[in-house]
């Protein structure tokens, strides 16, 4: 069972919030220290100006920890999945997450179906798997409905089931409707509550087990281990009142869920 962080489990640590924001590479390290077989380096743009020297350094290091590397980035773009791709082949990357839309860019179905085949012929020959995540910019059924008509295993869904609450597609629904065509899970707790005074509501992050996500339910539905499905810890931990109790907290969380993610998948 592959289980390990992303970095957006580093989020604020990472982040220029933070007096000393941590490398890439001491998030792999830190990875590897806290048992992850897998980190997913996701969202990280500073990545695409890393040159062969680096991608080769952050490739060999992982080796040596033992941890497997996965990479993540917005949008259907040709040229900026190509690119990923180039990175993913140096890494040694097999699982590519991706997104139907980055800031503008926001393809139809019909073209974000042509996109996508014809770009299936590079996935298959570098044996990369294509993970497009749930999310609410584009409705379960639009992204199933891209997914299915193209129907190869190259490409299927990095669910998250948490995003899609902001769309009003309730967890159990999203799982259901996604769960054979699932290639990587992005695991993330989360609480849907009234804002203070009771004007609107507020999502946001919380410790795995404290919150909504219907846990059991989705790995009973997808059953990540027996079909060798990578489960990565993400956070929605809001900014506390200083970078310090935001980053300890932060670490905390990330302690706790993966110790909760490895004791309730046995």
């Amino acid at each position: 069972m592959a289980t390990g962080l992303s970095t957006y489990a580093f989020f604020w640590r990472g982040s220029d919030r933070v007096a000393e924001p941590m490398s890439l590479e001491a998030m792999l390290e830190e990875t590897a220290t806290l048992g992850g077989d897998v980190f997913q380096i996701c969202d990280y743009p500073a990545i695409e100006a890393f040159d062969a020297a680096r991608l080769a350094q952050l490739r060999a290091q992982a080796e040596r920890l033992g941890v497997t590397l996965e990479l993540g980035t917005k949008g259907l773009g040709r040229d900026h999945l190509g690119r990923y791709l180039e990175i993913a082949e140096r890494l040694g990357v097999s699982l590519l997450r991706s997104m139907v839309y980055a800031g503008d860019d926001r393809p139809t179905t019909e073209e974000a179906t042509r996109r996508l085949e014809a770009m299936l012929p590079r996935l298959r020959d570098q044996g990369v798997t294509l993970a497009l995540e749930t999310y609410e910019q584009v409705s379960v059924d639009a992204l199933m409905g891209v997914i299915e008509r193209i129907d190869d295993p190259h490409i299927g869904v990095c669910l998250d089931p948490a995003n899609c609450v902001a769309a009003l597609e309730s967890p159990e629904s999203v799982i259901e409707r996604t769960a054979d065509r699932v290639v990587n899970l992005h695991i993330k707790d989360f609480h849907f509550t009234r804002a203070a005074g009771w004007v609107g509501f507020q999502l946001i992050g919380c410790p795995l087990g404290e919150g909504q996500l219907p846990f059991d339910a989705m790995m009973r539905r997808v059953d990540p281990a027996s079909r060798g499905i990578s489960q990565v810890i993400e956070h929605w931990l809001p900014w506390q009142s200083d970078a310090e109790t935001t980053c300890r907290l932060e670490s905390e969380w990330t302690r706790h869920n993966l110790n909760f993610l490895r004791s309730h998948s046995a």
